[in-house]
């Protein structure tokens, strides 16, 4: 599944399931190979219209998931369909892939007391995982800037070599590419919130309410100051995007 946007870059959605994509990180992470993976969602979606830096960014990253039911629609009308992949969901995953291997990680975001927070989840759910930095970032964080290069080097000093990254977009998405052209061998992961849920700084939707297909709504009504402007200019994009989806198929039919 791929989203076309008015430069002719193309974002592609190549990991399938979650499966797929925690096999090609511990493949990446075998064999020492730098990547960095991103949570595809309508917010990014719309983001993505607008933002030509951030389209620059989204294109360079090696794997690209569905975090977000519209998209897992929008793929199934294209009929190209992906499995829902939701970014938080993938941090223990991740992380068990990291311990299996004996290599450390790194959780760069959010704020000190969270990420202590959820380092102790992490190590307490995945035996052997080795939480190797933990740092909160200055707000607002410059993905270009001087502390960006600080946080490289201290990655570089850690030794970790998967890095989950909990900055927000577009500054996640950003500061993977330039990290893992930096670093090399590092693998980088922007999961959004998944590191304030993991700490209980943030409270996930109950399973009922995902399974009802409405952790969006739950997000909007937990905090509405912030995210209900973001939802609704997002929803507004979804019908142009469905328009492309259906004509992606019709190309593709015998």
């Amino acid at each position: 599944m791929e989203f076309t946007f008015p430069d002719d870059r193309k974002v592609q959605i190549n990991c399938r399931d979650a499966a797929s994509l925690l096999t090609q990180v511990g493949q990446n992470l075998t064999e020492g190979r730098g990547f960095a993976l991103a949570t595809l969602n309508v917010d990014h979606l719309q983001r993505l219209a607008e933002d030509a830096g951030f389209r620059h960014a989204y294109a360079q990253h090696d794997l690209v998931c569905a975090d977000g039911n519209p998209i897992v629609w929008l793929s199934r009308l294209a009929a190209r369909p992906v499995s829902l992949v939701p970014g938080s969901d993938l941090v223990l995953p991740l992380a068990g892939v990291a311990a299996r291997q004996g290599l450390p990680v790194a959780l760069i975001g959010s704020s000190n007391e969270s990420l202590a927070l959820a380092s102790a989840a992490m190590r307490a759910r995945v035996p052997g995982l080795t939480v190797a930095l933990t740092h909160a970032p200055g707000f607002p964080f410059d993905p270009a800037g001087a502390e960006a290069d600080d946080i490289i080097e201290s990655i570089r000093q850690s030794g970790a070599r998967l890095c989950f990254l909990a900055l927000g977009a577009p500054r996640q998405e950003l500061f993977a590419i330039r990290a893992r052209d930096a670093l090399g061998n590092v693998g980088f992961a922007s999961i959004g919130a998944g590191l304030d849920f993991l700490s209980g700084h943030q409270h996930r939707a109950p399973g009922w309410v995902r399974q009802a297909k409405m952790e969006w709504a739950w997000r909007m009504l937990s905090n509405p100051k912030r995210l209900a402007a973001r939802y609704a200019k997002g929803f507004t994009i979804l019908p142009g995007h469905a328009a492309a989806a259906i004509r992606l198929r019709r190309r593709q039919a015998p």
